[in-house]
């Protein structure tokens, strides 16, 4: 089942992304829920960042295999 995610969508950063651009910082916000402020329009791609405010933790471009949508 693939996922689009969408402006507004509640998600959470499920696991670690096997995309280069994870930086080891990116481990503490596993388990996090966060809204997706700027999604992007390739679905699934892992290179394709969105960008997703984090509760607590500010907004950041994750890649898109870290997140599963909580809706």
């Amino acid at each position: 089942m693939t996922t689009t995610f969408r402006r507004g969508q509640h998600v959470e950063v499920f696991q670690k992304s096997s995309d280069e651009s994870w930086e080891p910082y990116m481990d503490h916000f596993i388990g996090l829920h966060g809204i997706i402020v700027d999604p992007d329009t390739s679905i699934n791609d892992p290179s394709a960042l969105v960008e997703v405010s984090l509760e607590g933790k500010g907004t950041h471009r994750l890649p898109q295999d870290s997140l599963r949508a909580l809706e």
